[in-house]
This record gives structure tokens, C-alpha cells and sequence, in this order.
């Protein structure tokens, strides 16, 4: 294994939510009177944090979304996790994978800790990573594409960002990961892959990527 850690977004990568998000978060800026289609939520917050939302709504229409709007937008996706939500194919085998190598790895997400938990409770992927695996850009000042959130995962799992490797299917994402100095792998199933060019390397298929790692 050429990395000491590998560092796994969450939504799009492990579980299989960004269909199910993009859909209300469009969904509910148009009922909000901020008309947005699914590709449109796609390109402009896929891999973001919330306030990447709240930012961009202000920046386009000089008015603020409501007080409640996460509170809202969450439980409206936790609703639907509930009925609709799976792990990403053959990202179990991953995890089994390198826990069976003892690679060490963790999550750093731009969505909440309580989204991340209860995705992974609904796709059974909870036993695969405990609290000290997981970080939300609620850990830190700046999400995704600023590097904050991967260099505090690294700090806090104890290994320099130049031996990690990030897994990632968002532009924002892959961003980050380069100006953190890491290596980063783009996962292509949903992503075009030339917006994920300035990866490390691209690849399609969850489950071909325990192997990509030992190359």
C-alpha cells in the first residue's frame, strides 16, 4: 500500500445520496422561490457544505434563505435516507479490504456529523467507523474546496497529508484534496470525469479500488 491513510468522502463514495439530495435541495429552493433544477443543485453544491448554499442564494439574489432552512432541508433528506438510502456497490468490499491490511481510514465530509451517521446506520455501513473516524466540515471554519477539512482529518488520524489519498466524487472535493497535498482519487459513476481532471487519478468502479491503491 502506497498511503498510510485513506481519507473517504462520504456522499456519492460510500453511500448512494446524492441523487436523493440534489433532488430535494432543488426541490426546496424552488419552493423558496430560488427556481433549481436537479443538474443545476448538482453543479453548484454537490460536495459542498451547507453554506455553500446559503452563500451562493445570497450572493445571486441579495436575499438570505430562512433561519430554518437546514433544519428543514435535513429532515426532509434524513426522511427519505430512511426509505430510499444504500451504500455505493462495492463499497463494503473496499472497507473489508483495507480493514483486513490494517490500512487505517476515515470520512471527512461536507455534510453534518448526524448525516453522516444516519446514512451510514441506513446502508449498514456504522460498523465500519467509529467517532474518532469521522469528520464533518462542522469541524472546521472553511468546507470543501478549501483544504481545512483534510488536514484536520490527517492531523487528528496522526499522518501527514503527503501520505494520505483521498477518495472523492466532487470537483469541490478534489479541490480541496490537492491544495491539502494529497493524493486524489476520482470517482467517476456519477461524476463526468473531466470534472474531476485534476485528480490523481480517475476510476469508475467502488470495487476496483482496493486494488488501484496497491499500484
Amino acid at each position: 500500500m502506497r498511503y498510510d491513510l485513506v481519507v473517504f468522502d462520504n456522499d456519492g463514495v460510500l453511500v448512494d445520496s446524492e441523487p436523493i439530495s440534489n433532488r430535494l435541495l432543488a426541490g426546496y429552493l424552488t419552493e423558496l422561490g430560488h427556481p433549481t433544477s436537479y443538474e443545476e443543485s448538482l453543479r453548484d453544491y454537490m460536495g459542498g457544505a451547507m453554506h455553500r448554499v446559503h452563500d451562493l442564494v445570497l450572493e445571486r439574489t441579495g436575499r438570505r434563505l430562512p433561519d430554518d432552512f437546514d433544519d428543514v432541508f435535513h429532515e426532509r433528506v434524513f426522511a427519505a435516507f430512511e426509505r430510499e438510502l444504500e451504500a455505493v456497490h462495492g463499497a463494503v468490499d473496499v472497507l473489508e479490504k483495507l480493514d483486513a491490511d490494517g490500512v487505517a481510514y476515515c470520512v471527512a465530509s461536507s455534510g453534518s456529523h448526524a448525516r453522516i451517521r444516519v446514512g451510514h446506520r441506513k446502508a449498514g455501513l456504522d460498523r465500519w467507523f467509529d467517532d474518532e473516524q469521522i469528520f464533518s466540515s462542522q469541524d472546521v471554519g472553511r468546507g470543501k474546496p478549501a483544504p481545512d477539512l483534510f488536514l484536520y482529518a490527517a492531523d487528528r488520524m496522526g499522518v501527514a497529508p503527503e501520505r494520505c489519498v483521498v477518495i472523492e466524487d466532487s470537483a469541490l472535493g478534489v479541490q480541496a484534496a490537492v491544495a491539502a497535498g494529497m493524493d486524489v482519487f476520482g470517482f467517476t459513476a456519477m461524476t463526468p470525469a473531466v470534472k474531476l481532471s485534476g485528480a490523481t487519478r480517475l476510476f469508475a468502479d467502488m470495487g476496483e479500488l482496493a486494488d488501484l491503491l496497491r499500484d
